[in-house]
């Protein structure tokens, strides 16, 4: 059972994001391929490859194309991938006239990876959204909660008085350097794969390059010199900054966690989750689970390191892994900072409970 994608009631939903998950849909999958094959029919009349009629034609056809999904499934077993069946299905749909325009150049790659970057891309807008939102509720948290006496604590141990502001203040300060890492990284993984079967564009010269350049412009992805077929350290950068994102959204649910506890009330918060034995508690579900998608990215991005080390040109192994482990650290992400704004907008006091009257 895959706990992030699971229908199963007991789980549903607990660590989902819909908006993210949809991202990788099978919807969304075939649309971004469409879209990378237009781009590179478009491209190909362009520069003068295939003829501008034909092109034009062969646009025309693939409009409103929709794979037979459990075709793709069935190619799967053979192929390990769905893209070969996909372009034999497209290239029966517009038939064998026009079949000569489709996929000119290309390999499975570039449409996987193009793919990807479509929906990294996607999710990006989203987390800079959320970002805003969450540092929106964490600037307010301080504005009516700042100036609250709180104890500082050091190895959980009781250290010297502080204000309430000073820990938001370290709960603010990542959100921010996390929002500008991403702004800078945005151009390294939105990103077009084009280099067809070994990486050198040598199909499509000597155009390829200008194709390229056309193709990303058409598909609002940054253009590269050239292919990055088996150059993983961009998506390995990024499955980093994943990981950072979450841990120090995971560092504001462990601290939440601590100052909820009976005995230390350091916080008062709407909410809170039941307890089947104990009607007296009221359990930080939200914070703790911020913690749990913390831990889970931080396990889940070595494998990202690992599926940097290809053979040669291209490894079926470690390009697959890729498949299993960066949605969902993904989805991930956008679960934490989801929770993490509902968290700071649960809070109603932070700081030394009142005394007794």
């Amino acid at each position: 059972m895959n706990p992030l994608t699971s229908t199963n009631p007991y789980f549903a939903g607990l660590f989902a994001d819909d908006e993210i998950t949809d991202l990788f849909s099978g919807p969304a999958t075939a649309e971004a391929f469409l879209a990378h094959e237009v781009a590179l029919t478009r491209a190909a009349a362009e520069v003068g490859q295939i003829e501008a009629d034909l092109a034009a034609r062969a646009v025309a056809a693939m409009v409103g194309f929709a794979p037979d999904v459990v075709a793709l499934q069935a190619d799967l077993k053979t192929d390990g991938m769905a893209v070969p069946g996909y372009v034999r299905q497209l290239k029966a749909h517009v038939g064998a006239e026009l079949a000569p325009a489709i996929h000119p150049g290309a390999t499975s790659q570039d449409l996987i990876d193009t793919a990807l970057m479509l929906a990294i891309r996607a999710a990006n807008a989203i987390y800079l959204s959320r970002l805003e939102a969450l540092n929106n509720a964490l600037e307010e948290l301080g504005r009516t909660q700042g100036e609250n006496a709180l104890m500082a604590r050091t190895r959980m141990q009781a250290a010297l008085p502080i204000t309430a502001g000073h820990r938001i203040t370290t709960w603010a300060a990542p959100v921010e350097r996390h929002t500008n890492r991403l702004e800078v990284l945005r151009p390294e993984v939105e990103l077009l794969q084009f280099g067809g079967p070994v990486g050198d564009r040598q199909r499509s010269q000597p155009h390829g390059d200008a194709m390229a350049r056309f193709m990303a412009a058409e598909l609002g992805l940054s253009a590269p010199v050239r292919s990055w077929h088996t150059e993983r350290d961009g998506l390995a950068t990024y499955a980093s900054w994943l990981s950072a994102l979450t841990g120090s959204l995971g560092k504001i649910g462990q601290d939440i966690c601590l100052m909820a506890q009976q005995g230390v009330d350091a916080l008062a918060q709407q909410g809170g989750g039941s307890s089947s034995a104990m009607a007296h508690k009221q359990n930080p579900v939200t914070a703790e689970l911020l913690v749990t998608l913390a831990r889970y990215n931080a396990g889940q991005l070595p494998l990202m390191h690992q599926a940097m080390v290809h053979e040669q040109e291209r490894s079926g192994a470690m390009w697959t892994l890729e498949w299993m482990v960066l949605p969902a650290m993904m989805t991930c992400t956008g679960a934490a900072l989801r929770l993490a704004t509902e968290q700071i907008q649960a809070i109603t006091r932070i700081g030394e409970p009142p005394s007794p009257s």
